[in-house]
């Protein structure tokens, strides 16, 4: 970040706040200016940490992005490091109260006239990709799923192993002829999807998990709830479902499930019962034959002009580090508000990492009703988990400590940057659907795939997921774009990262510019144009959520 020029090694996040954050190392016993104050620093801060700028007291309040994120537990000395031993959680009390809450949204008018080309649905809705989805209704499915998604992707060109196949060959070649395996080297793969035979179909997307029997009828429940909100995703064209029969998840369960969520869902669905089949050859042989029958009729569908009211944005951290609340999620937020400007929607979920900045998104709720069932969920969820010994403040991993987020509010307030500013317009209950056009806040736990798994769900058609120390992560209905908070994460693991918001850090670009840039990028993979890197690498991570504790 540049001052008059100049760049500078810290940064205050909130006028409000009593702690600074390094943005390059600092030795201990450096003299640090900044706003007309000079730190002499009692540590050495490395970067992404934080430091306290004031002599305190223990019990002390700590602020940082204007709200309460913990309280000091001994005598701390002005320009000392802020560390586990130090501070500790804390977040303020919250309530609804009747606030006269104004938005100033951004400036969108450069972006009035612009589409992005995407699949329209009969029910009026704009898919990013056009994707043929199995599912299957109970665990005892996966082993079959397995076998047709080996079969279909690897002679239909939607396989990314083959490079792993060629090199397993290659060692077995030198180690039949007992040469050295040191010089053989895995190969690049090829384009993505450069043999594809369906040319608009993106891809067939296989929701293996673990659920549809035993456990509770709840849990069964839920899981019909959420695989048909999947099969009614606008990304997906078709769906082949695959069941056992004798299951707690019925077949009619997930179809009425399915009708229940739009009742004027038309998509070709095919359903195999395995209890029913002559033999499970049988059935796979009639899944993929059938199957193969729908991807050419949803082949023919291609891609047409769409507003940018028409996408669904789902905002989401992982791997989080001390620089996410001061690039990559701001960055984001600035993405969110424009699209909300633009007549969008857009979630931010993971209630577990909302905890401290809670009264600040009640403020924003456009009606008490919305406020109230956030605060119901939210409650409920806290005390789920103190229940069984845990609670929101033991959010944060050993990573996340490490990489400078301290606390659970720490992590949360710089979590819920990813949301902007503007106004909450709903408050959304797992699986439900967002229908609004604005913020919407998801329950979901901060787990990262369980996260994904439910902004999907409630219908969110590209994924921004910003992450500090990296992760995989993707779903396989919704693409998952990755945004790096640091430009060396961004260089390290290149093949998992797609936007680089380093250029924040080093003062080469302001929040604003990146979060116009994002949304470029989101506007291009919306097209079909780019492919973010978890759609090449297949990464395709489904779990659902048994609404048990889960951080």
């Amino acid at each position: 970040m540049l001052e008059n020029g100049v760049k500078r090694l810290v940064v205050k996040m909130h006028p409000q706040d009593n702690v600074l954050v390094a943005l390059t190392d600092l030795g201990k016993g450096e003299s640090v200016a900044f706003e007309n104050e000079t730190y002499n620093l009692q540590d050495t801060i490395k970067a992404k940490h934080k430091f306290y700028t004031t002599d305190l007291k223990a019990g002390a309040e700590i602020i940082m992005y204007g709200v309460l994120v913990g309280k000091v537990q001994n005598d701390v000395a002005k320009g000392s490091l802020m560390t586990t031993e130090n501070l500790k959680h804390a977040a303020e009390p919250y309530q609804y109260r009747d606030v006269d809450f104004e938005w100033q949204a951004p400036d969108v008018s450069k972006y009035k006239d612009r589409t992005f080309n995407g699949y329209k649905r009969n029910d009026g809705r704009f898919g990013t990709a056009n994707y043929w989805l199995f599912v299957p209704t109970v665990f005892c499915e996966n082993r079959n799923l397995d076998v047709i998604r080996e079969a279909l992707h690897n002679e239909l060109g939607y396989s990314v192993s083959d490079k792993y196949t060629q090199y397993t060959h290659h060692l077995l070649e030198a180690y039949k002829k007992g040469e050295s395996l040191d010089a053989i080297d895995v190969q690049l793969a090829p384009d993505h999807n450069e043999h594809k035979v369906f040319k608009n179909v993106d891809g067939i997307k296989f929701l293996n998990h673990q659920g549809g029997c035993g456990g509770t009828r709840q849990d069964a429940s839920t899981l019909s709830a959420l695989l048909a909100s999947y099969a009614n995703h606008p990304n997906v064209a078709g769906i082949t479902v695959l069941s056992l029969g004798c299951q707690h998840l019925q077949v009619q369960d997930f179809t009425n499930d399915v009708k229940k969520q739009n009742p004027s869902f038309d998509k070709p669905i095919f359903i195999f019962e395995q209890q029913q089949s002559k033999s499970e050859e049988q059935l796979i042989a009639d899944a993929i034959k059938k199957t193969f029958e729908g991807l050419i009729e949803i082949n023919k569908q291609e891609r047409v002009p769409a507003p940018l009211s028409e996408l669904c944005l789902g905002v989401k951290c992982g791997g989080s580090d001390g620089f996410s609340g001061v690039s990559a999620n701001p960055a984001v937020g600035y993405t969110s508000d424009l699209l909300v400007a633009l007549g969008g929607k857009v979630l931010l979920a993971e209630f577990p990492e909302l905890c401290g900045v809670e009264q600040n998104l009640i403020d924003r709720c456009i009606s008490e009703p919305v406020a109230k069932k956030f605060i119901d969920l939210m409650q409920s969820y806290d005390a789920l988990a103190h229940k069984v010994g845990s609670g929101f403040h033991m959010n944060p991993s050993p990573g996340n400590i490490k990489d400078g987020l301290i606390t659970d509010a720490i992590k949360s307030a710089g979590a819920a940057k990813k949301g902007g500013t503007a106004p909450v317009v709903d408050v959304l209950d797992y699986t439900e659907p967002a229908i609004k056009a604005g913020l919407s806040l998801v329950c979901t736990p901060g787990n990262d795939v369980e996260a994904t798994t439910g902004k999907a769900a409630s219908g969110a058609t590209l994924i921004l997921f910003t992450t500090g120390l990296g992760t995989p992560t993707g779903n396989p209905v919704c693409p998952v774009i990755k945004v790096a908070t640091n430009s060396i994460l961004a260089q390290k693991m290149s093949d998992i990262i797609d936007i680089d918001c380093g250029p924040i850090i080093s003062g080469e670009k302001s929040i604003e510019e990146m979060g116009e840039d994002i949304l470029e990028y989101c506007i291009k993979a919306a097209s079909g144009e780019i492919i973010p890197k978890a759609v090449l690498l297949n990464q395709d991570d489904f779990i659902p959520w048994k609404r048990g504790v889960s951080l």
